[in-house]
């Protein structure tokens, strides 16, 4: 089967993270838990792995994955993550590292509220820290585990230290100059708390990308039941049956995919690529059609175009068997 006839699902975009001043006047994390929130978490059964000879990367990716269910130490991922002309690791270096190990790198939004809700949910959080205002770059890599909200305090795994309370005003901050970066690693299937559907689906597309598909199968299922209205997960999941040489999957889903948004290009040519494969010459007709008309000049128009092509060799009938339109 040709790559060229099927159009990718899922766009690797960037994510813009805005910055925004921290409050230090008054209580820090009360106003950022939200009504019912718990005033106290602490995820102590997370586990520590204190590092010093390669800093602090490995040893914080080696606790969330561990709580991912991955069976991992610091010093097995070093050689994935730890760069030593730059005596230390960097954020692409740890986000591929949990999809090498099967596992779905979700980046967090920055919002102190998702922090919090996220460790609320009993999920300990990867973040980067810039530790100081000087000149002296002072990047650190430590996994939030708690809060207590009663006392304006959280709790890391950092460093040395398996129970790093820091004052809440602080660690913000301090995650503020670190560019608000923070990463769950979690298991295909699962969501984090208040997901995203673009965070969520650009993080499945990561894992897709660099042929994790076992790993990203279960992930994109989890997304179409997470959010039913939403032609994306169905078309991921198609793409993904047709990979794999399963036609009658692949045209399923590419026809519900086309039912929810049926100005999606992308879903409409490979139901006609399909469904030629299938020999259902007169459907594929009509779906290419459909495609063409909605592709215009954009970027799936030669791809469309190919299609067209190729479907207008096949005779124009349905075989027994062919779907219904």
């Amino acid at each position: 089967m040709s790559p060229r006839r099927i159009a990718g699902a899922v766009p690797l975009v960037g994510v813009a993270l805005t910055l925004g001043a921290c409050v230090a006047q008054g209580p820090v994390i009360e106003p950022m838990i939200g009504e019912g929130a718990p005033e106290r978490v602490e995820l102590d059964r997370t586990p520590f792995f204190p590092q010093q000879q390669y800093q602090c990367g490995p040893a914080a990716l080696a606790t969330v994955l561990a709580t991912a269910g991955v069976a991992v130490t610091p010093e097995a991922l070093v050689p994935e993550v730890y760069l030593p002309g730059r005596h230390g690791s960097l954020q692409p270096e740890l986000v591929a590292a949990v999809r090498r190990h099967d596992r779905v790198p979700y980046l967090l939004p920055p919002s102190a509220e998702v922090l919090f809700a996220t460790v609320a949910a009993g999920r300990p959080v990867l973040l980067l820290q810039k530790l100081g205002a000087g000149p002296v770059p002072g990047w650190h890599y430590a996994v939030l585990v708690g809060y207590d909200a009663s006392h304006d305090r959280v709790v890391l795994r950092s460093g040395t230290e398996r129970r790093k309370a820091m004052p809440a005003a602080h660690f913000l901050a301090s995650w503020d100059r670190g560019g608000r970066w923070a990463l769950v690693a979690l298991p295909p299937g699962e969501l984090p708390p208040q997901a995203d559907f673009a965070r969520y689906m650009a993080a499945i597309a990561g894992l897709e990308a660099v042929g994790r598909i076992d790993a990203a199968a279960p992930a994109y299922a989890a997304a179409a039941r997470e959010w039913p209205d939403a032609a994306l997960p169905r078309l991921a999941l198609a793409n993904l049956a047709y990979a794999r040489g399963d036609l009658v999957a692949a045209e399923r889903g590419f026809h519900e995919a086309a039912r929810l948004d049926p100005t999606d290009v992308a879903a409409r040519n490979n139901r006609a690529e399909v469904l030629r494969q299938l020999d259902c010459g007169a459907l594929a007709r009509r779906e290419v059609d459909a495609a063409r008309r909605l592709a215009g000049d954009g970027p799936l128009a030669s791809t469309v175009e190919a299609t067209a092509l190729d479907v207008a060799l096949q005779p124009d009938r349905d075989a027994a068997g062919c779907p219904p339109d």
